[in-house]
């Protein structure tokens, strides 16, 4: 996408459960260490939603912050996307649920399900359609509720996800030079068994056995993955500056999906991008999935390492395989 589309980040908030799991929690009935997550993945703690919250209700809060942070209120919104891999019900989507809770009714709301890579999926349709007239404010919401569907018994999976969701508020821009710089999304269809859960959906209908068999858990093939997110996101990032003209030194700040602390500096250091210039929050809150990213971009701009004007990327692996990288002048 080489059009520049106008579309600004209007504001952002987002919303973790209170619960903080440790690695301690894991140490207590695994045979793990501290040492050996903190190395494999860099993750030191993550939180879990208490009983009554759900994808739905961790979105609206974090979509309540976002307006608060736009100085706006929800009957200004014009249409919600909620990306999420744990929706609240198959049918209808998360997004009507959120609609609801935000006490909107008639805008059109729906599900993106790309996985991690989600809220950067959900991001480029909300532009396009602004940039296109059908909307003026568009909110998109990554949210995940992913410790609902974490096997507690696979030592290698179930350290990684935590729980959380981030909002952003994408309204048109006035100033041409401000908005989308880039975009690329991406699939491949053939590697969808290398992060997926078996059994929910009409394939394999909930039974007696998928449940025994323990089928409506997330299960990985970390190895595979962790080689694809590597090269993927070099690959992404090296594009998206050739496409843009940009140098790193241009970039303040790249922020991509917080799955494996060594992933993402294995891409930093291959790339020499300095690491106050890569965002990274995993030790605080796990793999969050479509989360990640709008959390960590969230927190960024609440702390005053980003502001108007800076040139920033977004850059995704996810479930399906996914991908996508996006570049953003605020």
């Amino acid at each position: 996408m080489s059009k520049v589309l106008p579309v600004i980040l209007r504001g952002t908030g987002h919303y973790v459960p209170q619960e903080v799991l440790s690695n301690q929690f894991f140490i207590n009935y695994l045979d793990t260490s501290d040492e050996w997550i903190v190395t494999r993945t860099g993750i030191r703690e993550r939180r879990r939603v208490a009983p009554d919250e759900t994808t739905s209700t961790l979105s609206a809060e974090a979509a309540r912050r976002a307006l608060a942070d736009a100085g706006m209120s929800a009957d200004e919104l014009d249409m919600i996307i909620v990306a999420t891999a744990t929706p609240d019900t198959l049918v209808p989507s998360t997004a009507c649920y959120v609609q609801t809770q935000l006490g909107l009714n008639g805008i059109p709301v729906f599900d993106v399900g790309a996985a991690c890579s989600g809220f950067l999926f959900g991001t480029v349709v909300a532009a396009t359609m602004i940039n296109s007239g059908c909307a003026s404010n568009v909110l998109v919401l990554g949210a995940e509720t992913l410790t609902r569907i974490t096997d507690y018994q696979d030592r290698n999976t179930c350290v990684l996800f935590g729980d959380a969701a981030g909002a952003a508020i994408l309204s048109k821009s006035d100033d041409p030079g401000r908005g989308l710089l880039f975009s690329r999304l991406g699939t491949d269809g053939d590697r969808a068994k290398d992060i997926w859960m078996p059994a929910g959906g009409v394939t394999l209908p909930a039974s007696e056995t998928t449940v025994a068999e323990r089928l409506h858990y997330l299960r990985m093939n970390g190895r595979e993955v962790y080689k694809f997110a590597v090269v993927k996101m070099q690959a992404l990032i090296d594009e998206a500056l050739d496409k843009t003209g940009l140098t790193p030194e241009q970039i303040k700040l790249v922020v991509p999906h917080q799955s494996n602390r060594r992933i993402m500096e294995s891409v930093r250091e291959k790339l020499n991008i300095p690491a106050e210039k890569m965002a990274i929050n995993i030790e605080r809150f796990g793999n969050t999935s479509s989360a990640s990213v709008i959390v960590a971009l969230d927190e960024a701009r609440q702390n005053g390492v980003i502001s108007a004007g800076d040139a920033i990327i977004l850059v995704v692996i996810g479930a399906g395989l996914t991908w996508g990288v996006a570049v953003w002048r605020l």
